[in-house]
């Protein structure tokens, strides 16, 4: 397979603006595409497809149906090996997501890490600015990371399992686990994990704290396929509420929500007519799981 993730967040309106912050905050990011999908339920939606220190994220404007919460958010790994001024970038960044921003664990020094802040964006989204050790081994700038809380707490090792059994190029990192005096969390459950799918790595920890929210659609985690195959490969292992399944996107067992799209729909939307588009948007939108021919039979006009 050669499948790729990109992380892709949901707002009322703000897609595009928020891209641009994320961008003015980290280094190596840049806007790579926007697209405008017309007549979709949400009404005609704008999609924003943009790279933080690398790592691809998509966004789209389409209402106020979802929002963000931190169930899932993104490690950003200062490394000193890296970037002899990490400390110094990692304040600066700090910074600027304070504007307007909510702290959620202050910007300190933890048992994990020197230096450490996780912070909610004026946009709802949250990061975790991390330096990291540059003694241990090394990780990408940017790890989309997966809270296990309330009914699915304790379930970060099983579903790391279950990803790493789902896709074909992956591997296990890290597991540290809770022992005993750390209550509410249970000993034996997960305070950190990370493991690689499709060359992305993603993190995972159980949180036995009442948080008062859970997965949802505003996240999720996007899977590009090169083939049907592969569409119909994620779709069988991965989905697991039928009534979740709408225009390519699913729930997993344990409530993450992901889109299994395909290469051939960005090139479709980015690259064709307005016409071509507008035939390729009422062919998806009547679909649960993407059918490649038959997109592309619209695409064609057939």
């Amino acid at each position: 397979m050669s499948s790729s993730i990109t992380l892709h967040l949901w707002f009322d309106k703000e897609a595009k603006e928020a891209a641009e912050f994320y961008c003015s905050v980290f280094p190596d990011s840049r806007i790579t595409g926007v697209t405008t999908i017309n007549d979709t339920p949400s009404g005609d939606s704008e999609m924003i497809s943009f790279t933080v220190w690398g790592f691809p994220f998509m966004a789209i404007s389409a209402g106020p149906h979802f929002k963000m919460n931190p169930s899932v958010s993104c490690i950003v790994n200062f490394d000193p090996s890296r970037d002899p001024n990490a400390r110094e970038m990692l304040d600066e960044a700090w910074d600027k997501l304070s504007d307007g921003g909510i702290p959620l664990m202050p910007l300190d020094r933890y048992p994990f890490s020197e230096r450490y802040g996780w912070i909610q964006d004026k946009y709802g989204f949250t990061w975790q600015l991390m330096l990291t050790n540059p003694d241990g081994e090394p990780r990408p700038a940017i790890v989309p990371s997966m809270m296990f809380i309330g009914e699915n707490c304790g379930k970060a090792e099983e579903a790391r399992e279950h990803y790493l059994s789902v896709f074909r190029n992956a591997k296990p990192g890290a597991l540290v686990k809770y022992g005993s005096g750390q209550e509410p969390d249970r000993e034996g459950t997960v305070m950190f994990t990370d493991f690689m799918l499709e060359n992305t790595w993603l993190a995972a920890m159980d949180s036995a704290h009442a948080h008062g929210f859970s997965f949802n659609e505003a996240i999720s985690l996007l899977v590009n396929c090169e083939t049907q195959e592969e569409i119909d490969h994620y779709w069988e292992h991965l989905s697991a509420v039928p009534e979740a399944e709408q225009c390519g996107w699913l729930k997993d067992r344990y409530g993450v929500s992901w889109q299994i799209s395909a290469s051939a729909l960005d090139e479709m939307m980015t690259r064709g007519t307005p016409e071509q588009r507008n035939r390729v948007t009422k062919a998806f939108l009547k679909m649960k799981k993407f059918n490649l021919s038959e997109l592309q039979q619209a695409f064609d006009g057939r």
